[in-house]
């Protein structure tokens, strides 16, 4: 039996490729630039091909691809521009999302589908193309960014096709887990809280919401982005080696009360 990796190796994605959706702005650009400075070769996907540029000029090891999720050759195109440039696959984060009305009674069912398709099958269809890319599958790492809306409702504020679907990636976190451990392929689910993002510019740039968020989250605040950097890299490397089938989630206690 091999020696441990001591703490620094832990963490290090030196020699991995890492595929992250969503990553023109917000969180998702955060995550590619983490799992760059780890190591990891990064295949950051977006529709907005120039703030992608503008991400990769901040890290050669950051490769901007223009993705449509919604879109099933967009997500083939994705996966295979990562296996024609490095031959492996080893990480993927499906950060992508959108997030629909508020209102359930604003919501036509074409529109509630329009969400499903990008927050949940899309990231069903990465999953896959994954999991199925050739080579070694031991230690590939998929993390699928849910939220504490696929865990409780928070009423005013969500959106039904949303929630659904957060929830929905949970379920689809668990049954793949179940599915391909016995490959080596780990599955897990990433559910952040309130952070301060382009979605929520809204919700902390209104006084009122502000408050509601730092009333009701029990460390009396919303997240920065870096809070998530410890928890994605957790996912991402051997550090979680012997996890798979879980929700962590960071809220600052939203969840807990």
């Amino acid at each position: 039996m091999s020696a441990p990796p001591s703490a620094a190796e832990l963490f290090s994605l030196q020699g991995r490729t890492a595929v992250v959706t969503g990553a023109s702005a917000g969180l998702g650009a955060r995550f590619a630039a983490v799992l760059a400075e780890a190591g990891a070769t990064v295949f950051a996907a977006a529709r907005r091909i120039d703030r992608l540029k503008e991400l990769a000029d901040s890290d050669a090891r950051i490769h901007p691809v223009a993705c449509d999720v919604s879109l099933a050759a967009d997500r083939t195109r994705l996966a295979e521009t990562a296996l024609s440039a490095t031959g492996r696959l080893d990480i993927l984060v499906n950060n992508a999302a959108s997030s629909g009305e508020t209102r359930a009674e604003d919501e036509s069912p074409d529109a509630f589908a329009d969400v499903l398709g990008v927050n949940l099958t899309a990231p069903y269809h990465l999953a896959r193309l994954t999991a199925e890319a050739p080579g070694d599958t031991e230690g590939r790492s998929i993390i699928n960014v849910s939220s504490i809306l696929g865990l409780v409702t928070a009423a005013p504020l969500g959106g039904a096709s949303y929630s659904a679907s957060k929830a929905g990636l949970i379920g689809l976190t668990r049954e793949l887990a179940g599915q391909w451990g016995r490959s080596g392929i780990r599955v897990n689910a990433l559910a952040p809280g309130w952070f301060r993002t382009e979605m929520t510019a809204d919700l902390f740039g209104d006084e009122r919401s502000s408050r509601w968020v730092e009333r009701n989250t029990l460390l009396g605040r919303g997240g920065d982005g870096h809070e998530l950097d410890g928890a994605l890299l957790f996912l991402a490397s051997g550090a979680s080696s012997y996890c798979t089938g879980q929700v962590l989630t960071v809220d600052g206690g939203w969840t807990a009360r």
